[in-house]
């Protein structure tokens, strides 16, 4: 079953969340969003089409957006899943005086089996990111939490400011990607899959013209894939350090433990990480493929610690060896 992910996008008020926003309606390379906003006031929505009574209204580009009422988030989400052939990811933009954790929290706690957590992005302003936080520690919080981190308006300061803005996120979160954007340009593709399906069906008004000019990549991404078994406290311990720049690792695992020879799905997007097991398809081969994503990956060194992951005799025959990913789990 595909499951829609839930990228959750927070800031401190100014930071740019919503010019965030518009740019990825506006480049979302046919990817159908749906966006959950406070309030519709500054996202470009110039030809709006009332979808109904119950807060959801259509987008020109193939996008819905949803005001959250007094429900809050898990409801309209359960709501969302119901039309979950028109939507490829649902974009929840947090008010700016929001606690992103609780948003986090309550995606996760919604543990509806069609939705998938798609991480929780930050935007912080590299202009006024040095005096806010002098005003309001508490963002140093909300940095701490994030799974990656956009610096904005970089394009409006000096090097040496960037830097140093650079030198505080990095000593309030030492694993999550920053990603230098102006304007909030951030390539769509490093905060959720396009998958164009050829021929599919338009939905929601959606239109194929206007992307024409596509982003340079802003993101990197290596590809990952054996035909030996890995070995699962390996792969754990990988995915509890993250190699640097990693932001989502997404494929198929192959472990071969006794009793553990079922095709696992793996899914990770900054601290978050989740197995899903399945079966294997009748004549898939039986191997290990992983594509990773994130900002600034040393190729070479993330491909030595991937083959440093395939598993020796021990992890074959050791009945506990899947204790360490049967945590993270769900499905059989």
């Amino acid at each position: 079953m595909r499951r829609i992910p839930v990228v959750v996008v927070a800031g401190f008020l100014g930071a740019g969340k919503t010019t965030l926003l518009n740019h990825l309606l506006a480049h979302s390379l046919d990817a159908r969003i749906a966006v959950v906003v406070n309030d519709f006031g500054a996202i470009g929505i110039d030809s709006l089409l009332v979808a109904g009574s119950d807060g959801m209204v259509s987008l020109g580009n193939g996008c819905l957006c949803c005001a959250t009422g007094e429900d809050g988030v898990g409801p309209l989400l359960e709501r969302l899943t119901r039309r979950r052939d028109e939507i490829d990811v649902i974009v929840i933009e947090a008010s700016g005086i929001a606690e992103p954790g609780t948003l986090v929290r309550l995606v996760l706690e919604a543990a509806n089996p069609q939705l998938v957590f798609g991480g929780l992005v930050e935007v912080v302003d590299a202009v006024e990111f040095e005096p806010i936080l002098r005003r309001h520690p508490q963002v140093e919080t909300h940095v701490g939490l994030a799974d990656l981190l956009v610096l904005n308006k970089v394009d409006r300061v000096d090097p040496g400011k960037v830097w140093r803005v650079r030198r505080l996120l990095r000593e309030m979160n030492a694993l999550a990607p920053i990603v230098p954007a102006n304007h909030g340009d951030v390539d769509p593709r490093l905060l959720f899959d396009i998958e164009v399906v050829p021929g599919r069906q338009l939905m929601l008004g959606e239109q194929t013209e206007g992307h024409e000019h596509h982003l340079h990549a802003a993101y990197d991404s290596v590809s990952f894939t054996t035909e030996a078994p890995l070995d699962p406290q390996r792969l754990r311990d990988l995915l509890d350090r993250r190699p640097a720049g990693v932001y989502r690792i997404k494929g198929i695992v192959a472990f071969g433990v006794p009793g553990h020879r079922q095709r696992y799905v793996l899914h990770t997007v900054g601290r978050y990480v989740r197995f899903r097991r399945t079966r294997w398809g009748p004549g898939e081969e039986r191997r290990t493929s992983l594509v990773l994503i994130g900002s600034g990956i040393d190729t070479a060194a993330v491909e030595a610690e991937l083959a440093a992951c395939v598993a020796d005799a021990d992890s074959r025959t050791d009945p506990d060896a899947m204790l360490p990913v049967l945590r993270y789990t769900f499905g059989g």
